[in-house]
């Protein structure tokens, strides 16, 4: 459950008994994003928890349409706080902004550890638009799963496999006789709000400067949202942060790469003990 009682829905891999370990999504995404690496986790001795953000997937929409980044941390703090022993947060984009927040920032959320998944403390403004720009380019959906499956393809040209239209379907649902993507369209106009606004970037790094916990950045070797100059002045502005690239990854690391983004965090994950 999120701030102010909102339903979460989530998938939990591993023993109960085990120290938690959240995975947060990136916006517009689901958590199936992490149908892998979540399993894969788990087996590492990790009680692992993947829930839908607010406004995504089967979790509750925002009644009023707003889906500003505190909303988003507010429903982080209250993650950890139901969950107790600390738990490791690995954000994604806006999960991990989300997770920055809550940690960084009174009330901050007790947790263990900060995994950044191709974020920072500001994007590269031609990436993020990018974003916006392929999430705003269906409005009316798709006529099937093939249809959205070769939309991600173009959009994503790196991949190495083809893309399995299959697994594309968690984040679809039907709307009369299209399928469009599984999140509120309100979402957009916070996205956008929130590219880089003025005082953002400073924020973030006093928020990751206040953790008092490790922070690992995890980017996408061929991210065009977080390029390395960016994840190298995160580092050099937060003292107990450091970063590491996944190679042939761009901005969606764990889709893309998902057994090299398990081996990056491995260090990370015995480091904490």
């Amino acid at each position: 459950m999120g701030r102010d009682g909102i339903l979460l829905a989530a998938d939990v891999w591993g023993e109960a008994s085990s120290p938690p370990l959240v995975l947060l999504h990136g916006g517009g995404q689901t958590r199936h994003a992490w149908d892998r690496a979540g399993p894969r986790l788990a087996t590492l001795g990790w009680r692992v928890i993947a829930p839908d953000l607010r406004g995504h997937g089967t979790s509750e929409w925002s009644a009023d349409g707003d889906y500003g980044l505190d909303l988003f941390a507010g429903d982080v703090r209250a993650l950890v706080a139901e969950l107790g022993d600390r738990p490791l947060l690995v954000g994604a984009s806006l999960g991990g902004l989300s997770s920055l927040l809550a940690a960084g920032e009174p009330p901050g959320a007790a947790i263990r550890g900060l995994v950044l998944v191709d974020v920072a403390h500001r994007p590269d403004p031609c990436g993020a638009r990018r974003i916006v720009e392929f999430m705003r380019r269906r409005p009316d959906g798709f006529t099937g799963v093939e249809e959205a499956a070769a939309a991600v393809s173009a959009y994503l040209p790196h991949r190495r496999r083809p893309y399995d239209p299959e697994r594309l379907r968690n984040n679809l649902r039907r709307h009369g006789d299209r399928w469009v993507w599984h999140w509120d369209p309100r979402l957009l106009d916070s996205f956008e709000d929130r590219m880089d606004p003025p005082g953002m970037a400073e924020r973030l790094l006093d928020a990751a400067r206040h953790t008092g916990v490790p922070i690992l950045l995890v980017r996408g070797g061929l991210s065009d949202v977080v390029r390395e100059d960016i994840a190298e002045e995160f580092c050099d502005r937060v003292p107990h942060a450091r970063y590491v690239d996944v190679a042939d990854a761009g901005h969606m690391v764990v889709g893309d790469r998902n057994e090299p983004f398990i081996d990056a965090l491995v260090p990370f994950l015995e480091g904490l003990g």
